[in-house]
C-alpha cells in the first residue's frame, strides 16, 4: 500500500488530538476570560499620561503607592464598563485604591459620565490613543490590572469586576499584597 495516502489520516488525527486536549483543559476550570500577560510580575509601563480632570502629567510613580490597587481600564462608549462602574462605587466607598484610564474617549464625556455616575477613582488617566493601554495589552474595556505598592503587576482581568469576580479572584489576590505588605 501507498505510504502518502496514510500521511492525510496522520495529520487529521493529529489536530483532532490537539483539539481534544484544548477542550478537555478549557472545561477543566480554564477561565475564558482569562488572558494571560506577559506583564504580570512586572511593572507598569513608564509612560507619561495627563489626568482626566487636571490636564497634568503623571509617570508610573502614581502606581508606587505603598499598598495594593486597581487599575481599570474603562470609557463612556463600553456599556459592560458602564454595568460595572456602580461596583467600582462600591469598592471605592470600603477604601479600594482605584485609579482608572479612560481608554480611547473623549474626554468630555468622560467627565460628565464621572460627575452623573459618581467617581470612584482616585485618579483617571486619559488614554485618548490607546499607548497605555497597548503598553499593558489591553484588548478591550474593560480591563482590571492588581498592581502592587511598588508599581508591579500581579493580575489581569479581561471584563467587568463584579461583586462575584471581586470576592472569589480579584479580593484574594488584593488581600495577598496587603498581607505580603507589597
Amino acid at each position: 500500500m501507498n505510504k502518502k495516502l496514510y500521511l492525510p489520516l496522520l495529520i487529521f488525527l493529529i489536530l483532532v488530538g490537539a483539539f481534544f486536549i484544548q477542550l478537555r483543559q478549557n472545561a477543566s476550570g480554564g477561565d475564558p476570560k482569562l488572558l494571560e500577560s506577559a506583564l504580570v510580575g512586572k511593572p507598569v509601563p513608564e509612560k507619561v499620561m495627563q489626568g482626566l480632570f487636571d490636564n497634568k502629567d503623571y509617570t508610573s510613580e502614581v502606581f508606587k503607592q505603598g499598598k495594593p490597587i486597581l487599575l481599570n481600564v474603562w470609557a463612556t462608549w463600553c456599556p459592560t464598563c458602564y454595568a460595572e462602574h456602580q461596583y467600582l462605587n462600591e469598592l471605592a466607598k470600603q477604601g479600594i485604591t482605584i485609579i482608572g484610564v479612560d481608554y480611547k474617549d473623549d474626554s468630555a464625556k468622560a467627565v460628565k459620565w464621572l460627575k452623573d455616575l459618581d467617581n470612584p477613582y482616585q485618579l483617571v488617566l486619559k488614554d485618548e490613543k490607546g499607548s497605555l493601554a497597548l503598553d499593558l495589552g489591553v484588548y478591550g474595556a474593560p480591563e482590571t490590572f492588581i498592581i502592587d505598592g511598588k508599581g508591579v503587576i500581579h493580575y489581569r482581568l479581561a471584563g467587568d469586576v463584579n461583586e462575584k469576580v471581586w470576592k472569589n479572584t480579584l479580593l484574594p489576590i488584593y488581600n495577598q499584597l496587603f498581607e505580603d505588605g507589597k
